[in-house]
């Protein structure tokens, strides 16, 4: 359950990040480089009779692409070195002797005591 949620947030925060680059980052970028509009970025291959059948690499797309991925690349980097943070501080934190062990306290403390 816990990895469809993953799964349908990721392709969310996916198209969030797609809309941010397309909308937000590119039209900056390509107006600093000269009024560039990447998603116009193409080599013509083929020329057709008509635009639908022309056939074009287009290489703005992926550079659009690429700073899609860049993005949530970072953004996931950041949540998993938070994860691994947050389990060390769990990990290094010491650990409680259970309810049963009274005798195990008793012991651990005259062994602190005789240390001293």
């Amino acid at each position: 359950m816990d990895l469809a949620v993953a799964v349908i947030i990721g392709a969310a925060f996916g198209k969030i990040v797609s809309s941010f680059v397309a909308d937000i980052i590119m039209p900056p970028v390509g107006l600093f480089l000269g009024g560039v509009d990447f998603t116009s970025l193409m080599l013509i291959l083929k020329e057709g009779p008509t635009p639908e059948e022309t056939v074009t690499l287009n290489y703005g797309k992926f550079i659009q692409t690429i700073v899609d991925f860049l993005i949530v690349a970072f953004a996931i980097f950041m949540l998993i070195k938070g994860v691994n943070n947050s389990k060390k501080k769990e990990e290094d934190a010491p650990e409680e002797p259970s309810a049963l062990g009274n005798e195990e306290k008793l012991l651990m403390e005259i062994r602190d005591l005789l240390k001293k």
